[in-house]
């Protein structure tokens, strides 16, 4: 079963390792042309830190399949890094884009706390035309050594939806060099939902930092919508993300692995 109704739950040992929720929008030239001071001021009680980093976007090639095609590189963006106290929450805004992530999610409630005011002030100054794509994305990453699961299988934790190959009962795990699934569906007539999982150990990206050799298993679960979204349906918009969330998340574990996560 693809998704589960089951009832939301809070799990003392949540495998969360981030949580993103992020609002595109029309370009807006005033936000790289000067430095956000009035957002700064609306928000930064909950959000002290300030820093700002200059990021190149992708090429682009135009004209493909023409004999004029040429790459163009697109002009730097200044990405606006507002960040709370503890170092936990971060709060992004770009000429296009407005998100807020977390890397210790204390639930949607909460959640949704931390971005009700930054969206309705960030609303406020810039005045969107409208939300090209709103998205709520969860990256699980299971460890069974956290978990005191070492020694079983992915089979016994993960759903076969999610598993190819390794969901067979000949494959062994020790055996399989690289296996992920990707899917792209429709959740509603609004909703859509990427989802990438699969086995893999976690690089630390800092230089000289010991690796950790567990392999372990990633549950990343994008939720989007898009359009012309009105501002005032976002918060809307991403309450009805939310619920596609849960279903989509307890059908994806088994019963062995929701144990394990002790839900409350």
């Amino acid at each position: 079963m693809l998704y589960s109704d089951n009832p939301r739950v809070h799990y003392d040992k949540s495998q969360l390792a981030e949580v993103i929720c992020q609002l595109r929008f029309p370009a807006i030239l005033s936000i790289g042309a000067r430095e956000p001071v009035d957002f700064q001021e609306a928000v930064r009680g909950m959000f002290p830190r300030y820093a700002a980093k200059e990021e190149q976007p992708a090429a682009k090639i135009t004209g493909l399949g023409t004999p004029g095609a040429k790459v163009e590189t697109p002009k730097p963006v200044v990405n606006h890094n507002f960040i709370s106290a503890d170092g936990h929450w971060k709060l992004n805004l770009t000429n296009s884009f407005i998100s807020l992530s977390t890397v210790t999610y204390p639930g949607w409630e909460s959640f949704g706390k931390h971005f009700d005011m930054p969206l309705a002030q960030f609303i406020r100054i810039y005045q969107p035309a409208f939300f090209e794509r709103i998205g709520l994305r969860y990256v699980n990453i299971f460890s069974r050594r956290s978990l005191e699961l070492e020694g079983e299988s992915w089979r016994d934790l993960i759903a076969a939806a999610y598993l190819g190959v390794l969901a067979e009962e000949d494959v062994e795990e020790s055996a399989t060099r690289k296996c992920s699934v990707d899917v792209e569906l429709n959740l509603d007539s609004s909703c859509r939902a990427k989802i990438h999982a699969g086995p893999g150990m976690v690089k630390q990206n800092i230089p000289n930092a010991p690796q950790d050799p567990e392999v372990k298993f990633i549950l990343d679960m994008d939720l989007f919508m898009g359009g012309q979204i009105d501002p005032r349906m976002a918060a809307a918009g991403l309450e009805t993300l939310h619920g596609h969330s849960t279903p989509l998340f307890q059908g994806a574990i088994t019963d062995r692995l929701h144990a394990a996560l002790e839900p409350q």
